[in-house]
């Protein structure tokens, strides 16, 4: 999938779609592709001088990966990120570097769905973590902007 393709399954936009390409395999892990082109809105400030992808961002463009396999798990369903753990990052992420990402579903729970996921670039391991996502109705509103 382009990345026309992917905003069809996902809420995402730029500039915080951060993934160029995503498919699910053969394997039925889900493989994403971002390459850094070192003008992002990240890199700014991140640091001057000496621009590095931050871990965040990092871990973000493996959750948009993840999304890719939420496809089919729920009709009309926004996978929403509702957590991290693990997160390990082993080599720095700069301008020119291509992260690729393979993410495979760990189990779903109802409106949950669990998954790992690891970015690499040149074949050496960059990032790993672990994430949870909610499978929320599309158009639904947030816990957190509900009104008491």
């Amino acid at each position: 999938m382009n990345r026309e393709e992917l905003m069809k399954i996902m809420p995402h936009r730029p500039p915080m779609l951060l993934i160029d390409e995503a498919e699910k395999g053969a394997d039925g892990k889900a493989h994403g592709v971002y390459t850094v082109k070192g003008d992002e809105w990240f890199l700014r400030g991140h640091f001057p001088g000496m621009p590095i992808v931050p871990g965040v961002i990092q871990c973000e463009m493996l959750a948009q990966t993840c999304c890719v396999l939420a496809d089919g798990l729920g009709k009309d369903v926004t996978p929403m990120f509702a957590g991290i753990d693990k997160a390990r990052f082993r080599k720095i992420v700069v301008p020119g570097d291509r992260l690729e990402m393979v993410c495979e579903l760990v189990k779903s729970r109802g409106p949950f769905f669990f998954a790992k996921g690891s970015g690499f670039v040149g074949g050496k391991l960059c990032v790993s973590g672990e994430f949870s996502f909610a499978l929320v109705k599309t158009g639904g509103e947030s816990a957190c902007s509900q009104k008491s």
